[in-house]
């Protein structure tokens, strides 16, 4: 699994600590200030379950949860759902400050690869 980004996004490397705070909505921008663009997959799909238990060391659920709270509340926007990984790439490509995740790497171009440290 990898972390892609718009090609506009500098950033090269997160620790898996910068990465759930952006997907908890608590860093909401890059480091350029450019305001971060989240894309998910729906939360019954494997591909993001991996990624949030692997990743963000949290279930779907939880996420959701995290997502709804600021949402409701006013305090944040939901990262934006989209049906496939091919789906989630296009956006990312044409997304600026966007990033999403995908299984393999081989059928993306034109997107940063970012680095997750452990």
């Amino acid at each position: 699994m990898s972390i892609i980004s718009n090609s506009t996004v500098d950033t090269v490397s997160l620790s898996k600590t910068q990465l759930r705070r952006m997907y908890s909505m608590r860093q909401i921008q890059w480091d350029n200030k450019t305001p971060i663009v989240i894309y998910v997959l729906s939360s019954n799909n494997p591909l993001h379950q991996k990624f949030c238990k692997e990743n963000l060391r949290l279930f779907p659920y939880q996420l959701n949860r995290i997502w709804n709270k600021l949402t409701f509340s006013g305090y944040g926007i939901a990262p934006i759902e989209v049906a496939s990984e091919s789906e989630l790439i296009e956006a990312v490509k044409s997304t600026k400050g966007a990033v999403g995740y995908v299984a393999n790497l081989l059928e993306v171009k034109d997107v940063n690869i970012i680095k997750i440290d452990d």
